[in-house]
Formats: C-alpha cells, sequence, structure tokens
C-alpha cells in the first residue's frame, strides 16, 4: 500500500514537471517572458530610431522643449490613468488568486476601462496632430513619432482584447484559482505595457528637443 502511494506522488510528481521548466517556471509563463524579450528589442529599436530624429520636428523649425509641440499637461494625465491601471491589474491578480471570481472581474474590466481612455487620449492626441499638419509623412520625426507611439497603442489595445477575452472567456468555466497563471500571464503582459510606456513618455514628452 504504501508503495503503490508512492507509486502515485511519484507519478503527480513527473506529471507537474511536464508543465515546468528547469527553472521552476511553466512553460507558459517562460513563452511570455521569451516574447516580452523580443518585444524588448523591437522597442529599443524604434526609441533609437526617435532618438536619433529626435531634432528634426518641423522644417525650418527648430523646437527645443517637448513642451513646444506636445499638450504635456493632457499627456501626463493619459499616463497617469494608463499607470493605475497597473494596480487594479494587480487587484484582479489577488482576487482570482483568493477565488475572489466577482471582485476578479471587476478589476479586470477596471483595467481594460482604464486601457481605453488611455487608447482614447492617443486617438485624440494624433487628430491634434493631423489637423495642425503634423502627419506621419511630414518629416522624419513625425514619421518616428508616430511609429512608435502607435506601435505601442497597438500594444495596449492587444492588452485590452486579452483582458476582455479573460472575463468573457470564462463565463462558463469560471475565473477561480485554478486559471490565476493565465491572468498572471496577462498581467505580466500589461505590466510590460506599461514600463515600456514610462520610457516613451520621458524621452518623448520630458527630455528637452535641443
Amino acid at each position: 500500500m504504501a508503495s503503490a502511494t508512492v507509486a502515485v506522488g511519484h507519478g503527480a510528481d513527473h506529471g507537474h514537471e511536464e508543465h515546468e521548466t528547469n527553472y521552476g517556471m511553466s512553460n507558459n509563463k517562460m513563452a511570455m517572458w521569451l516574447f516580452l524579450s523580443s518585444d524588448c528589442l523591437l522597442f529599443g529599436a524604434l526609441i533609437s530610431t526617435f532618438l536619433l530624429y529626435r531634432t528634426n520636428i518641423s522644417d525650418g523649425t527648430v523646437f527645443t522643449e517637448p513642451a513646444d509641440v506636445f499638450d504635456i499637461p493632457f499627456t501626463s494625465l493619459s499616463s497617469f490613468v494608463l499607470l493605475m491601471s497597473s494596480l487594479t491589474m494587480v487587484l484582479a491578480l489577488s482576487a482570482v488568486k483568493r477565488g475572489d471570481e466577482r471582485n476578479g472581474r471587476i478589476w479586470l474590466l477596471t483595467t481594460a476601462f482604464l486601457g481605453m481612455v488611455f487608447i482614447g487620449g492617443q486617438v485624440y492626441e494624433f487628430t491634434i496632430f493631423s489637423a495642425e499638419g503634423l502627419q506621419y509623412s511630414t518629416n522624419t520625426w513625425t514619421s518616428a513619432f508616430f511609429t512608435l507611439t502607435g506601435f505601442h497603442g497597438v500594444h495596449v489595445s492587444v492588452g485590452i482584447l486579452l483582458l476582455m477575452g479573460t472575463v468573457f472567456g470564462t463565463r462558463n468555466s469560471g475565473l477561480g484559482k485554478e486559471k490565476s497563471e493565465a491572468v498572471e500571464l496577462v498581467g505580466l503582459y500589461w505590466h510590460f505595457v506599461d514600463i515600456v510606456w514610462v520610457i516613451i513618455f520621458t524621452v518623448i514628452y520630458l527630455i528637452p528637443i535641443g
């Protein structure tokens, strides 16, 4: 009987190990970290490109301060909204780990809503720039700016879809503790997007151009 118990325990451990890497991390989590690492390289290339062309804002005109081009208070508020979404994401994961499905869904939806507010602010900013003649093809600076911020905006949009999919895709199966890893993976992606925006915001909106 004891040997049978040991055999069962060994089998359970073996099955568990099949879902983990040699680093004690699940395959899904490792895949997410690898994806985020590759994304770091892409964002690094886009940020470097923007830095190369950051002085070429307008033909014949030299700007020395980001405030000459951007509405810093508006973008700061939009950035604050996005950063607050990281907090709601943490609260969502905490609720799911406790088995509190109701609050888990509420916080996930709140995170998605804050992301939508940020995207709305970005669309508004792009519209204003376009009305002022700063379009994608105006010069190399605008091309670099729209590519970098637009690429980040796409990432935020994907994150919103992941959040909504997690909420509505678990209506039948439930959002219990067994789904905590899935929520954690979405959280890793969302926190990454937020951290990247802090860097982008600093480089574009805060550092003097000249």
